[in-house]
């Protein structure tokens, strides 16, 4: 199932677009309105790996599909922005999915 770097980059984007929604949208609300700040930490790590997991799968599947440098760096936008991993997916990467044998 995960045997594509495209099937692994869609699985590191959708995970790593989770996490950064809920470090934005939970942690640091626990963090500034409740006096909760080890959600942060936990949430804000996992989401740091989960950020690097991404930009290091995005490597391969640019390599394999031959990506040029406008898409790659939508690839690596996308990681930068709220919710950019799941528009990526959505316009660049399920287009490509629908088109593999």
């Amino acid at each position: 199932m995960f045997d594509s770097s495209l099937a692994r980059l869609r699985l590191t984007g959708m995970l790593e677009g989770a996490s950064f929604l809920v470090l934005l949208l939970v942690a640091m609300p626990l963090k500034y309105l409740a006096d909760q700040p080890l959600a942060v930490r936990y949430v804000g790590m996992a989401h740091g790996i989960l950020f690097l997991l991404y930009l290091l799968a995005l490597l391969p599947a640019a390599l394999d599909h031959r990506w040029g440098w406008k898409t790659s760096a939508l690839g690596v936008l996308a990681s930068l922005l709220p919710g950019g991993p799941f528009v990526f997916d959505a316009k660049v990467l399920r287009p490509l999915v629908t088109k593999q044998p």
